[in-house]
């Protein structure tokens, strides 16, 4: 390893990981944990058009507070 590097690695998740870049623009979030928000039992995509994906991996959810915005849900599609 190079001096530069750390000697530890933090496991982080998708959220964990989303809130630190939301963090470092100055707007404060909060991860939550998957399927415990309303806006993740719902559909992601609409099924009537036939271009839309049906392979979509919730990755979480995260809590924003100070913003017009409450909820920001990651997803994965493909």
């Amino acid at each position: 390893m190079h001096d530069s590097e750390p000697e530890t690695f933090v496991i982080q998740s998708m959220p964990e990981k989303f809130a630190d870049m939301l963090k470092e623009i100055a707007i404060s979030s909060t991860p939550k944990d998957i399927a415990t928000d309303d806006v993740e039992n719902d559909d992601y995509y609409s099924r009537a058009f036939s271009q839309t994906t049906r392979m979509v991996t919730n990755k979480g959810c995260l809590d924003v507070s100070g913003t017009n915005i409450d909820v920001i849900q990651i997803i994965q599609k493909g």
